[in-house]
């Protein structure tokens, strides 16, 4: 018997070899089922149980490995912190200065001790209303001599006389802690102060009351950072140290063992 094109029947053909298969209908949701096993048939939206629990396990498993980095992490740069040589300036200041003021004034407890807080430098920029490259050249100055890119201050209101609108930039500023702040005085003490002009000491009654101190250098080219023949001008700026100390009188003291290079006394001399 000839099977028909196009038709569902089954020849006796495959009857007589037992062919356990039977063939449904031609369409889109034609299924083969094995009539003599009983096999059941599975949704194909289900999944299996056994690979949602593996996927859970993958999850949580690559999670714990992100932790474990991030806690080697974490490790490494408290290492790497540690490992850090303590500076000249701030090796002195424990050694050296600290015993000095605390038998000097009578200090019961270390905690005492007056030390340096922040470092804050301030740049006018007046000349940014007619030369707008002053503010690049300026930014560019101040993060070599601080080791830190400053913020700008731009004005509150707006004044007619001077030109100046709200809003506009009119300095810089920076505030220094840690390291960079021992690294800057270090610099400054040694290194800057020495190269002014005719230099005789700096100001000993620029306290504010409260032990800080405030100096205002008229020349960046002191620094041995900036470059002569790069610069477009002479720009000055305000260094203003700030120390923990409760009185002037301790904080000159810390000072002056700290290096910094007073006048002499009954000299009003500043640094120009």
């Amino acid at each position: 018997m000839q099977e028909v094109p196009g038709s569902d029947r089954v020849t006796t053909e495959e009857r007589e070899k037992g062919s356990d298969r039977t063939v449904s209908t031609t369409g889109s949701n034609s299924k083969r089922i094995s009539a003599r096993r009983g096999d059941s048939v599975k949704p194909s939206g289900a999944k299996p149980k056994n690979r949602q629990k593996g996927g859970k396990k993958a999850t949580a498993t690559k999670a714990t490995a992100t932790k474990a980095t991030k806690k080697e992490s974490g490790r490494k740069r408290q290492s790497v912190v540690k490992a850090m040589p303590p500076l000249r300036l701030q090796e002195k200041m424990n050694t050296e200065v600290g015993p000095a003021l605390m038998s000097e004034f009578s200090y019961t407890s270390t905690m005492q001790i007056p030390g340096l807080s922040k470092v804050v430098l301030n740049m006018g920029l007046g000349e940014a209303l007619e030369n707008p490259k002053a503010l690049e050249n300026a930014i560019r100055d101040l993060t070599l001599i601080a080791g830190q890119k400053p913020m700008t201050t731009r004005a509150k209101k707006s004044i007619a006389a001077f030109k100046v609108r709200e809003d506009m930039v009119v300095g810089l500023a920076v505030t220094l802690r840690g390291r960079r702040m021992f690294e800057f005085v270090d610099r400054l003490i040694s290194a800057a102060l020495p190269r002014i002009r005719d230099f005789q000491g700096v100001s000993r009654k620029a306290f504010d009351g409260r032990g800080n101190y405030s100096l205002g250098i008229r020349e960046q080219i002191i620094f041995p950072e900036i470059d002569y023949n790069s610069i477009d001008r002479l720009r000055g700026f305000q260094v203003v140290i700030g120390t923990t100390a409760r009185t002037d009188r301790e904080g000159f003291r810390l000072l002056e063992l700290l290096g910094m290079p007073f006048a002499r006394a009954g000299d009003a001399t500043r640094a120009e």
